[in-house]
């Protein structure tokens, strides 16, 4: 299922997309709610253009959602984007839980 989901999104962009602070911040701000691109970049000290570059990567990686409503720019999380890359990591996860409880059972079987 992972390979599915994951192939409707790229993942490249969209880890590459998380890799930056303010993005992180931004998809946290409008996970709580939709909000204006304005009221997006009112916490920051940084140029319209500069945030409006950052909503730019995250919409291209499909974190979010864009629409408009009158002369206003809506923006919203796209939770879909996040998912299949919470699934890809979950397959890390699972190898990795696996792997670590062989470990401890055979430190276990070691000690005196």
């Amino acid at each position: 299922m992972a390979a599915t989901v994951a192939s409707r999104f790229d993942l490249d962009r969209i880890f590459q997309a998380l890799s930056d602070p303010t993005r992180r911040r931004i998809l946290r701000q409008v996970a709580r709610s939709e909000m204006t691109v304005t009221d997006i970049a009112k916490p920051y000290r940084l140029t319209f253009a500069a945030i409006s570059k950052h909503l730019k990567v995250l919409a291209e990686a499909r974190l979010i959602d864009r629409r408009r409503d009158g002369v206003f720019q809506i923006v919203s999380l796209n939770p879909e984007a996040l998912k299949s890359a919470d699934q890809w990591l979950a397959d890390y996860r699972r190898f990795w839980s696996i792997r670590l409880d062989a470990l401890k059972d055979m430190l276990e079987k070691e000690e005196p």
